[in-house]
């Protein structure tokens, strides 16, 4: 048997439940009542597994199909999603297996994406950064650079300088070629392609 050891009342109509294996997850009220769950009630184990298989995790899958259709996400973005949403980690693991059968969720096919988009704003190292940030394994964001990647980095920083109107040798004293260095170095550009640059 498996007991219900606290529920928490949320907004929305939703309750979240604490069971003594360590799990909880969130249900709607309607969800609770009809498989009787209040504090202190007690579960056979295949009650337990019939909430989390057919009301839980279905809903789990639902959630993230519906997610997917909004914007494109990665699996860690989508992870963080489902966890935030109340979903145990079954649920979560079964959701995300659910949208790769489907192909509606794929890292590679995201960071491919992204330097395709994103190759005339950023360098590459600023690009393996944001990808990183968003949960993707660095061996797919090196295969995806070298699939998409295409732009002309010293061109990019070329752009910077004049956006910034740097002139070197002239209004670009110490001080303001030291902080437009340093400003290229942020955005992941090589210094000597930087210096390169500033020099012409």
């Amino acid at each position: 048997m498996i007991d219900v050891i606290k529920c928490d009342f949320l907004k929305k109509g939703r309750i979240c439940v604490h069971f003594d294996n360590g799990t909880q997850f969130v249900l709607y009220r309607s969800e609770a009542r009809a498989f009787r769950i209040e504090k202190e009630a007690r579960l056979t184990e295949e009650n337990y597994q019939k909430l989390l298989d057919e009301v839980v995790t279905k809903r789990a899958k639902k959630r993230a199909m519906y997610l997917l259709e909004r914007m494109d996400r990665t699996e860690s973005q989508l992870r963080e999603k489902l966890k935030l949403g109340g979903y145990p980690e079954e649920s979560i693991d079964a959701a995300i297996a659910y949208v790769k059968k489907f192909h509606y969720l794929d890292d590679y096919r995201y960071a491919c994406t992204f330097v395709r988009y994103s190759q005339e704003k950023m360098s590459r190292q600023q690009m393996r950064m944001k990808l990183g940030q968003k949960g993707i394994s660095r061996e797919l964001i090196e295969s995806a650079l070298d699939e998409e990647y295409r732009a002309d980095e010293q061109e990019q920083i070329f752009r910077l300088l004049q956006k910034r109107h740097f002139v070197e040798g002239t209004a670009a004293d110490d001080k303001e070629f030291r902080r437009t260095y340093q400003y290229l170095i942020r955005r992941g550009f090589r210094s000597n392609d930087i210096l390169k640059a500033m020099k012409k």
